[in-house]
């Protein structure tokens, strides 16, 4: 699987940092026990290189090389 990139779909929850958006992704999962819907949702920081995003905004973000410490996505739309 060489060149495979995950692409995850979310809401962007903070454009405070300069060229980063943080990105809130969630799913439902299926409880083990009680096999009810649960929602679970996760944050990624995503590179923003015109920080033309902002809060609110629907996006999707690909795997991409590390930029820093906590970035390993970028926003593609």
């Amino acid at each position: 699987m060489e060149g495979y990139k995950r692409i995850l779909k979310g809401t962007i929850v903070s454009d405070v940092m300069d060229k980063t958006v943080v990105v809130e992704v969630s799913r439902f999962k299926s409880h083990p026990l009680y096999v009810k819907r649960v929602k679970d949702s996760r944050r990624y920081k995503a590179h923003d290189e015109h920080n033309q995003y902002k809060v609110g905004d629907y996006v999707e973000i690909q795997e991409t090389r590390p930029i820093s410490k906590e970035k390993t996505w970028k926003v593609v739309t």
